[in-house]
Protein backbone atom coordinates (compact mmCIF):
# COMPACT_ATOMS: atom_id res chain seq x y z
CA UNK A 1 0.00 0.00 0.00
CA UNK A 2 1.31 3.45 -0.56
CA UNK A 3 2.26 5.99 2.27
CA UNK A 4 0.05 8.97 0.65
CA UNK A 5 -3.37 6.15 0.26
CA UNK A 6 -2.32 5.00 3.98
CA UNK A 7 -1.92 8.90 4.93
CA UNK A 8 -5.56 9.61 3.61
CA UNK A 9 -7.20 6.30 4.94
CA UNK A 10 -5.76 7.46 8.40
CA UNK A 11 -6.58 10.84 8.47
CA UNK A 12 -10.00 10.01 6.87
CA UNK A 13 -10.73 8.61 10.47
CA UNK A 14 -12.96 10.51 13.00
CA UNK A 15 -11.56 13.05 14.97
CA UNK A 16 -7.79 12.76 13.53
CA UNK A 17 -6.27 16.32 13.35
CA UNK A 18 -2.86 15.18 11.80
CA UNK A 19 -0.52 12.72 11.07
CA UNK A 20 3.48 12.90 11.03
CA UNK A 21 6.05 10.61 9.86
CA UNK A 22 9.50 10.84 11.01
CA UNK A 23 12.98 9.42 10.47
CA UNK A 24 14.78 7.94 13.02
CA UNK A 25 16.31 11.48 13.76
CA UNK A 26 12.85 13.09 14.46
CA UNK A 27 12.98 14.64 11.11
CA UNK A 28 9.60 14.89 9.42
CA UNK A 29 9.26 13.44 6.24
CA UNK A 30 5.86 13.39 5.36
CA UNK A 31 2.48 15.58 7.56
CA UNK A 32 -0.40 16.75 7.56
CA UNK A 33 0.20 19.42 9.90
CA UNK A 34 1.24 22.83 9.20
CA UNK A 35 5.38 23.19 9.61
CA UNK A 36 5.52 24.69 13.24
CA UNK A 37 2.74 22.45 14.63
CA UNK A 38 5.10 19.29 12.72
CA UNK A 39 8.48 20.54 14.09
CA UNK A 40 7.04 20.78 17.80
CA UNK A 41 5.36 17.18 17.52
CA UNK A 42 8.08 15.27 15.73
CA UNK A 43 10.97 16.62 17.98
CA UNK A 44 8.92 16.09 21.51
CA UNK A 45 7.32 12.68 20.43
CA UNK A 46 10.03 11.04 18.64
CA UNK A 47 12.69 12.04 21.90
CA UNK A 48 9.43 10.73 23.98
CA UNK A 49 9.18 7.34 21.88
CA UNK A 50 13.16 6.82 22.02
CA UNK A 51 13.12 7.24 26.37
CA UNK A 52 9.98 4.79 26.21
CA UNK A 53 11.68 2.01 24.01
CA UNK A 54 14.40 2.19 26.20
CA UNK A 55 12.17 1.69 29.54
CA UNK A 56 10.79 -1.25 27.91
CA UNK A 57 14.21 -2.83 26.90
CA UNK A 58 15.87 -2.22 30.56
CA UNK A 59 12.97 -4.45 31.63
CA UNK A 60 12.95 -6.97 29.26
CA UNK A 61 15.96 -7.06 26.55
CA UNK A 62 13.99 -9.12 24.79
CA UNK A 63 11.08 -6.85 24.15
CA UNK A 64 10.79 -3.83 22.41
CA UNK A 65 8.40 -0.92 21.78
CA UNK A 66 5.09 -1.38 19.37
CA UNK A 67 3.39 1.01 20.38
CA UNK A 68 3.05 4.31 22.22
CA UNK A 69 -0.62 5.67 22.98
CA UNK A 70 -0.41 9.14 25.29
CA UNK A 71 -3.86 11.21 26.04
CA UNK A 72 -4.47 14.25 27.48
CA UNK A 73 -8.10 16.53 28.01
CA UNK A 74 -6.77 18.03 24.39
CA UNK A 75 -5.46 15.54 22.28
CA UNK A 76 -4.96 11.83 22.23
CA UNK A 77 -1.02 10.94 20.07
CA UNK A 78 -0.41 7.62 19.13
CA UNK A 79 2.85 6.87 18.22
CA UNK A 80 3.98 3.69 15.91
CA UNK A 81 7.97 3.44 15.73
CA UNK A 82 9.20 1.14 13.43
CA UNK A 83 13.08 0.75 12.15
CA UNK A 84 13.73 3.45 10.25
CA UNK A 85 10.45 6.02 10.46
CA UNK A 86 8.17 6.97 13.42
CA UNK A 87 4.31 7.31 12.55
CA UNK A 88 2.37 9.86 15.05
CA UNK A 89 -0.85 10.50 15.08
CA UNK A 90 -2.96 13.24 16.51
CA UNK A 91 -6.57 13.39 17.08
CA UNK A 92 -9.16 14.67 19.37
CA UNK A 93 -10.13 12.16 22.18
CA UNK A 94 -13.75 13.32 22.26
CA UNK A 95 -14.37 13.07 18.49
CA UNK A 96 -14.42 9.86 18.70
Amino acid sequence: MDVEETMKRINSHKGVLGIIIVNNDGIPIRTTLDAQVTVQYAALVTHLASKARSVVRKLDEQNDLHFLRIRSKKHEIMVAPDNEYVLIVVQNPNAI
